[in-house]
């Protein structure tokens, strides 16, 4: 723990700044996380099959209402169009379409800042190594030429902790950005297809 302290407080006032770049970038993982991994957990072949079932046997209202036990997003939106099951074929399809134009922007709601904080919290570390290294060669600048070495290799060394810091932010910033990307469109790609052929089984139906 302390030599953690220490790096941090040689890393100077841009270790600071950094740090709350981190916090952001946290906060965001752990929502993200939470709404993709936890909120939108469905097993969507049990949940699809079950709602082409229930359709079959005509339990509309059956189905609206199995839909409405799980908040994740691919239910929401059934529920949307069976909803409107009674209406035209036009208003069905409006319905899944409102629903997922509501629902799809949730999914990737703030992930993009997450690639961008990794890049933020890379530039400022650097910055702050370019500042420390200025500081460095302006303290040994005037210094006798016996500690001239000396005072060089530790300023060196207090300005690359920035640079430390800041890739440490970056790269679990990056990988789980990654990770929420393919995620969100593997989801994504879940909505559209089954999407479709839950309205088909209702237009089967109806005619």
């Amino acid at each position: 723990m302390g030599a953690i302290i220490t790096f941090f407080r040689e890393g100077g006032s841009w270790m600071y700044i950094i740090l709350l770049v981190g916090i952001a970038g946290i906060s965001v993982m752990v929502e993200r996380v939470l709404y993709i991994s936890i909120k939108n957990r469905i097993d969507t072949v049990a949940f699809v099959n079950r709602v082409l079932e229930l359709l079959q046997r005509g339990n509309i209202t059956n189905a609206v209402e199995f839909c409405r036990m799980s908040q994740a997003s691919l239910p929401r939106i059934v529920r949307a169009g069976l909803e409107e099951a009674g209406k035209r074929p036009k208003d069905i399809q409006q319905a899944f379409e409102l629903a997922s134009m509501v629902e799809i922007p949730k999914l990737e709601k703030r992930t993009h800042f997450l690639g961008m904080i990794a890049n933020v919290a890379t530039l400022l570390g650097l910055l702050g190594t370019i500042f420390g290294l200025i500081m460095s060669f302006q303290a040994v600048a005037n210094a006798p030429a016996a500690q001239k070495a000396i005072l060089l290799t530790a300023g060196i060394s207090t300005a690359l902790n920035t640079t430390a810091l800041g890739l440490i932010i970056a790269i679990p910033c990056m990988i789980i950005h990654s990770y929420l990307q393919e995620k969100t469109n593997e989801i994504i790609n879940d909505i559209n297809v089954n999407v479709v052929r839950i309205n088909n089984r209702l237009m089967a139906l109806k005619g």
